[in-house]
């Protein structure tokens, strides 16, 4: 037992010291500061996909984190641009109204199942493209542009967090933000999962009915974790339009919530850090198989079919698979 813990502890520094120090220290060196924005991408789209991990969890097939990954860039947008707030703020605001959205559309369409919720959630992305498309407040096609830089972030005079206008290099500033973020969203879902909540959850997955004969409160539970989910996918979004200094209506489409759940099947619906590693090696595979040029899309879907065959319960399964074999 002792040995396990000190296992996970060893893995979790070696890993904040990977993403904190020897990436920006390989970047520095290197002088590809390019790579900054791409492992930025790689930590919110992570976000986003681990809140769609969580609605497999309480067995959902969710596509449609899209809509609140969009939803979540035009709250922060609106609220800098319209109200004069800060950033920082409009950073939970963001995720808490993509929470609330989510908990008055989830409690009609949590009752389905299967391929009739991801239906469903399949077109809200497209819902939420044309109601920004539409509302005066978005600012229709033409988006929200001209987004200031994050300012300094005070807590009672003392400064925690410098004006990114004002850094020479606010590439590594929004590094390090959406690495933070990401690590206390897993942290957050580590700890839900293998909490007495994240047990009942999982119980959904299993059998509702049997959960619900022993007196769980499924729909209050399915909620909860269609709120959290949302949540994610609402902070990605609002960092997402702080670092483009944009947002449109297509900056989240039906193919980033497909590509969400992608992320999620290929580093494993039974780890919490599935999405986090399924959206690494997609993300990177992608951009690596630019050099086949029109045989980018097929040679990438072949992949996906061959990985899903041989490792069904994803990439992570493969640790597992090589302790069993030894």
């Amino acid at each position: 037992m002792t040995r396990n813990r000190n296992m996970k502890i060893a893995a979790v520094v070696a890993f904040l010291t990977v993403v904190f120090i020897a990436v920006p220290t390989a970047i520095s060196s290197s002088g590809r500061f390019d790579l900054y924005y791409t492992l930025t991408s790689v930590a919110l789209l992570s976000i986003a996909s681990a809140g769609v991990w969580l609605t497999f969890y309480i067995g959902r097939i969710n596509i449609g984190q899209g809509a609140y990954a969009l939803m979540g860039g035009y709250v922060s947008a609106i609220l800098v641009m319209n109200h004069g707030w800060s950033f920082w703020p409009t950073l939970p605001v963001a995720g808490l109204f993509c929470a609330a959205a989510s908990v008055l559309i989830g409690l009609p369409i949590l009752r389905l199942r299967g391929v009739y919720f991801a239906m469903v959630t399949l077109v809200l992305t497209e819902v939420a493209r044309l109601l920004a498309l539409a509302l005066p407040i978005t600012n229709g096609a033409k988006g929200i542009v001209s987004i200031p830089l994050p300012g300094a972030l005070t807590v009672f005079g003392v400064p925690l967090i410098p004006d990114f206008a004002t850094l020479q290099n606010s590439r590594l500033a929004f590094y390090l933000l959406a690495a933070t973020v990401m690590v206390i969203c897993f942290v957050v879902m580590y700890r839900l999962v293998n909490s007495r909540i994240g047990k009942l959850c999982q119980s959904l997955q299993q059998n509702e009915e049997l959960a619900s004969s022993i007196g769980v409160n499924i729909a209050y539970l399915r909620v909860i974790a269609y709120a959290v989910s949302s949540f994610f996918g609402g902070v990605s979004g609002a960092i997402f339009a702080a670092i483009s200094q944009s947002i449109y209506p297509s900056s989240f489409t039906v193919t980033d919530s497909v590509n969400f759940m992608l992320n999620c099947f290929l580093g494993g619906l039974g780890y919490v850090f599935g999405p986090m590693l399924g959206t690494l090696v997609l993300y990177f595979g992608w951009d690596l198989l630019f050099q086949t040029g029109q045989f980018q899309l097929l040679i990438y879907s072949g992949l996906m079919i061959v990985l899903m065959l041989v490792l069904p319960n994803g990439l992570l399964s493969l640790s597992e698979m090589t302790r069993k074999k030894g």
